[in-house]
């Protein structure tokens, strides 16, 4: 913009400002009421000293809002704008599957390590549980998590029973031993007696 309206042409004044300044002349803003001052600076550093008086002075850059930008993304957030007409590519790029899938397998194996590091699950258990879980049989962490508490408690309910049985056969080798004993003893009565 050149001010020849107020009667001078301080084109060369704005050019010396930007080189001054290091900015483009666009940038450049000069008093219109020290129109005769400003036209006087002919060198480099008179527009300094303009500069430092402020009769010349860089404009501020203009801002690029992102009001709009941010309520868009707030309202995406809620599940606007995401309607069959803005959608570009297909379900798959825009979700991969296997993504989720991975997602899954995660989630499923960061559990089962855990339990095995806490030795709520033993080796074995972990290894047979790791690959049903590969296999798809656990669509969730929860299923998984119900599966291990179900698995425990047979294996718990087969030791009870198990220990039920061995405790059973103890008491019954014992009751044998005891009546072999007092048939021996009999027997044993019996021949001193005659």
């Amino acid at each position: 913009m050149m001010l020849e309206s107020f009667g001078a042409n301080l084109t060369t004044q704005k050019r010396l400002a930007a080189s001054v300044l290091k900015c483009g002349q666009r940038k450049i803003w000069l008093d219109p009421n020290e129109v005769t001052e400003i036209s006087q600076a002919n060198s480099r550093q008179n527009i300094r000293k303009l500069v430092k008086s402020g009769l010349i002075f860089k404009k501020p850059q203009a801002s690029h809002s992102r009001f709009r930008i941010r309520e868009h993304a707030a309202a995406k957030r809620l599940g606007r704008h995401t309607g069959y007409g803005k959608r570009k590519g297909t379900a798959e790029a825009r979700m991969p599957s296997s993504l989720l899938w991975m997602r899954h397998m995660r989630v499923l194996r960061n559990l089962l390590r855990r339990y095995r590091e806490q030795n709520k699950i033993d080796r074995h258990m972990y290894h047979n549980l790791y690959l049903r879980s590969k296999g798809g049989a656990f669509k969730s962490k929860r299923v998984l998590m119900e599966h291990i508490h179900k698995i425990k408690a047979e294996n718990a309910r087969t030791r009870e029973l198990q220990n039920q049985a061995e405790a059973h056969r103890q008491r019954n080798k014992a009751a044998r031993e005891r009546r072999a004993e007092r048939i021996a003893a009999k027997r044993d009565a019996l021949l001193n007696a005659d």
